[in-house]
């Protein structure tokens, strides 16, 4: 089994409690709500939202090419906005992938925003190929989450303040 590994960010003009309220704890409820074409809901498998040990699966619309996905948090770090968590099960694995772990961390940044940084590991099952460009792009599929809660954020000021 190999790991491959791969880091991004992604600023924002939104405040960085705000962001990991929306993204980590409460994206359960708002990701479905924002994207219903692509989401048809986000269920809590285990444990509970915005803690250590949740278990949450997602279920995806139907037409598209994946099901699900599972994702626990492996920690949290409510503080200092950090969070990390794993893709432990989903049909989007392609039974290439052991899991997937992420590390994601909200830092303030100029003008009241933030900027969101992510490392990704890629645990690769024995025998099997992935590049680093394939879990590049699942970083970007997230970064389309992170844009659509900004736009939603922007758009509504009161919600996480």
């Amino acid at each position: 089994m190999g790991v491959i590994s791969a880091s991004s960010e992604y600023a924002t003009p939104i405040a960085p409690a705000r962001m990991f309220k929306a993204l980590i704890i409460d994206a359960h409820n708002l990701v479905p709500k924002l994207s219903p074409q692509a989401v048809k809901s986000v269920d809590v498998v285990e444990g509970v939202p915005g803690e250590a040990g949740c278990i949450k699966q997602t279920n995806f619309a139907d037409g598209l090419p994946f099901k699900y996905l599972k994702h626990k948090i492996d920690a949290i770090d409510s503080d200092n906005l950090v969070c990390k968590y794993s893709l432990i099960e989903g049909d989007a694995m392609a039974d290439k992938i052991d899991l997937v772990v992420y590390t994601i961390k909200f830092e303030a940044s100029s003008g009241g925003g933030c900027v969101i940084k992510v490392t990704t590991e890629g645990h690769v099952k024995a025998g099997q190929e992935v590049d680093e460009a394939t879990i590049k792009a699942g970083q970007e599929q997230e970064i389309g989450y992170y844009k659509l809660v900004e736009t939603h954020l922007l758009a509504n000021p009161e919600v996480y303040a």
